[in-house]
């Protein structure tokens, strides 16, 4: 029976399975627990807290860390409440300190005293090294406790440390080097130490690091700098080249799914949530939601005050049915050309270095799609008004609405990025609500050029 088929049964007789009253139900309980933690924890976050404790509960110890491990840390720190004293101390001491640290960030200062007070004195210190780094930043999601190798080290002494450490420590693909004094001085791989004699020194076969992240530096550009070096993992130093820990590949892989959300988030005009969906409160995403919208629709008034100065001329033939045609073609635009332009930063295809041949590749672009549009929208007018003189109005107000809204596209995100400003949050409602209201000016200041002269 496939996990599918046991979660959906499982949730069609969820009373029963959870007080397992006959055979059937201890039988179903049976194959619910034999799967993996990562499918458990999943179906866990669906459930109301009260169904949630009764099931978390009622898993056996090994697999209540393995599922604790899988969940969002909103939940992890509920489940803790589904703990006894002794589970709990025993389950945070035995988690990565970069993942403690997570999970402190969301605590109360009294909280969080609480439970670094559980924590062995190792474990402790290793955490509030973390938690003085923003979260944000390199230093906030490194991991602490993977094994480095001292540069005076024999291939033998090293391969006598990585058997004996590698129950508590992290081994990765890449083995970073450090001298006596902790610094930072390069990188083996695990072949290295297959290859090599049991007698040489790790120091002269080891190779130069091609990236090395400062503890300080935000995260989001490390990620892009990993992904462009092709690394799968990246060591953290301090200021005087300590090496502090290492960004593993499984994080950075967090920090581009993170950050991937926030963008689409602030495309939507929503400030950034960490929690899911069901784990952030019903008020919360009502006022985060309400708020935009409300000044977004306050904005957007004023292309009505606009339309009514120029009420006189809106009237004249069938320029007013052609309004929304018009703006909504602006903010279109506007929002794809933005888009593309996230994009291209987030990927580094844009720089400052090509900057201005970008703007100057773009505005040729804004000018090409203005004069195509244009054309189609006085065959439109005109098969639809046989007005050339209205017609003419309507495609030349459109072309200039599309050349307005592909530079206003281009150089906002840009702008934002220089004022180390999300470029995403220029996307999406804001900018197409620029462009509804600059759209309306223009075209009412077009076609009251031309009908009045």
């Amino acid at each position: 029976m496939n996990s599918k088929i046991i979660l959906d049964q499982v949730r069609e007789n969820l009373a029963a399975v959870i007080a397992q009253n006959s055979a059937r139900d201890v039988s179903l309980w049976k194959e619910f627990i034999s799967l993996h933690a990562a499918d458990i924890a999943d179906f866990l976050t669906h459930l109301t807290r009260e169904q949630f404790a009764q099931i978390f509960e009622q898993l056996p110890i090994r697999q209540k860390y393995e599922v604790f491990e899988e969940l969002s840390d909103p939940l992890r720190l509920y489940s803790l409440s589904c703990l006894t004293d002794e589970e709990a101390v025993d389950l945070l001491n035995k988690l990565p300190a970069d993942a403690l640290s997570d999970l402190f960030d969301l605590l109360s200062e009294d909280a969080l005293k609480k439970y670094l007070s559980l924590l062995r004195k190792d474990v402790q210190t290793r955490v509030l090294s973390l938690l003085k780094f923003h979260p944000e930043s390199a230093g906030g999601i490194m991991n602490t406790e993977a094994l480095s190798l001292m540069e005076n080290m024999t291939v033998s002494q090293s391969i006598g440390v990585i058997k004996q450490l590698q129950s508590m420590r992290n081994v990765y693909h890449l083995l970073y080097v450090t001298d006596r004094a902790n610094r930072l001085v390069g990188y083996i791989s695990l072949e290295d130490l297959l290859l090599q004699e049991s007698e040489a020194r790790v120091g002269g076969f080891m190779r130069e690091n091609q990236l090395v992240v400062e503890a300080h530096e935000d995260r989001e550009s490390v990620a892009k700098k990993m992904v462009h070096y092709g690394l799968a993992t990246a060591p953290v130093v301090d200021e005087a080249h300590h090496l502090l820990g290492i960004i593993p590949s499984l994080t950075l892989v967090d920090v581009l799914v993170e950050e991937a959300s926030e963008d689409v988030q602030k495309m939507s005009a929503l400030a950034p949530m960490k929690e899911s969906y069901f784990d952030t409160s019903f008020m919360r995403l009502f006022y985060e939601r309400s708020r935009i919208l409300i000044a977004l629709l306050l904005a957007g008034s004023f292309t009505t005050t606009i339309m009514r100065a120029y009420e006189s001329t809106l009237e004249v033939g069938f320029l007013l049915y052609f309004a929304s045609m018009l703006t909504s073609t602006g903010g279109n635009t506007s929002s794809q050309t933005s888009a593309m332009v996230i994009q291209g930063l987030a990927l580094g295809d844009i720089q400052p270095s090509n900057m201005f041949r970008f703007l100057r590749r773009e505005f040729l672009m804004a000018c090409m799609i203005g004069i195509i549009l244009g054309c189609t929208a006085f065959l439109r007018v005109y098969l639809t008004t046989y007005n050339t003189l209205e017609a003419f109005a309507i495609s030349l107000s459109l072309a200039v609405i599309v050349i307005v809204s592909v530079v206003f596209g281009s150089c906002i995100p840009l702008v934002l990025r220089r004022f180390n400003i999300d470029p995403a949050f220029s996307a999406g409602p804001f900018l197409a609500t620029l462009m509804d209201i600059l759209g309306a000016l223009i075209y009412c200041y077009v076609a009251r050029l031309i009908l009045s002269s």
